[in-house]
C-alpha cells in the first residue's frame, strides 16, 4: 500500500515536472511569434510609405528626312580643305517632333569634309562637298548619318546652301541674331572678314564656305534622342 502510493506520488511530480518545463517553451515560441509579426507590420508600413520609381520617359525618334540647319563656325574651302577635315557648326533652326523642341536652336555640330578639289589649270573644276557627324545638347553627344551639301564650281544648281557668309554689314547682322551656343560669339570681326555674299560660287576659282553660312542637311537614319 505504501510502496503504491510511492509510485503515485513520484508520477505525479513527474507530471507536474514536465507541465513547468512546457510552458516556457510555449511562452518563447508565442514571444517569437508575435514579434515577428510586429517587425513584419512595421516592414510592411515602411514599404508602403516609400514613394515609387517612377518609370523613364520614353525616348523622342527624329525620324529620317529630318532637316537640320546649321551655320558653320569654321571656315570651309575646296583649296586648303582636305577629305576627312572635320569643322564645327551650330543648329540654326530647332528640330520639332510631335510639338516638342527635340534638338534645340544652338545646339554644337561637327561635320566632316567628304571631298574637297581645288581650282585646277587642267579645266579641273573644284568641288566641296561636306556632311554631319554628330550633334551634341543636353550634356549628350549623338552619332548622326546625314546627306552631303555643297557646290561643284560652275554648276548653276546650288545644293542645299541656304545662306553664303557674306560683307562685314551682313556679317554683324547674322552674327547677331545667331543667338545661343558658339554661334553667338562669331560677331562683326567674322563678317568683316567673309567677302561678299554669294561671291564663293561663281567665277573660275575656289570654292569658299566662310563661317556664318548656312547649311541645310537631311538625316538619312531616324535618330533616337533619350530625354
Amino acid at each position: 500500500m505504501r510502496l503504491d502510493r510511492a509510485v503515485l506520488y513520484l508520477l505525479l511530480a513527474l507530471a507536474v515536472g514536465f507541465a513547468g518545463c512546457a510552458k516556457p517553451a510555449e511562452e518563447s515560441a508565442t514571444g517569437e511569434t508575435s514579434g515577428e509579426a510586429a517587425s513584419g507590420r512595421t516592414a510592411s508600413e515602411r514599404t508602403r510609405s516609400q514613394p515609387r520609381p517612377q518609370p523613364a520617359p520614353e525616348p523622342i525618334v527624329v525620324p529620317a528626312n529630318t532637316e537640320l540647319e546649321v551655320r558653320l563656325i569654321s571656315r570651309l574651302s575646296s583649296k586648303d580643305s582636305k577629305a576627312g577635315d572635320t569643322f564645327q557648326g551650330t543648329i540654326e533652326a530647332p528640330v520639332v517632333v510631335e510639338g516638342k523642341t527635340v534638338i534645340p536652336k544652338g545646339a554644337d555640330v561637327t561635320g566632316r569634309v567628304t571631298r574637297a578639289v581645288p581650282s585646277g589649270r587642267l579645266k579641273e573644276r573644284a568641288e566641296l562637298w561636306v556632311t554631319l557627324s554628330s550633334v551634341t545638347f543636353g550634356g549628350k553627344t549623338y552619332e548622326v548619318t546625314t546627306s552631303t551639301t555643297g557646290h561643284k564650281e560652275g554648276s548653276k544648281a546650288t545644293r542645299d546652301i541656304v545662306f553664303i557668309g557674306g560683307g562685314a554689314g551682313a556679317g554683324a547682322a547674322i552674327g547677331g541674331a545667331a543667338g545661343g551656343g558658339k554661334g553667338a560669339a562669331i560677331g562683326a570681326a567674322i563678317g568683316a572678314a567673309a567677302g561678299t555674299a554669294g561671291a564663293m560660287l561663281t567665277g573660275k576659282r575656289d570654292i569658299e564656305f566662310p563661317p556664318e553660312t548656312v547649311l541645310r542637311f537631311r538625316l538619312e537614319q531616324p535618330l533616337t534622342v533619350s530625354r
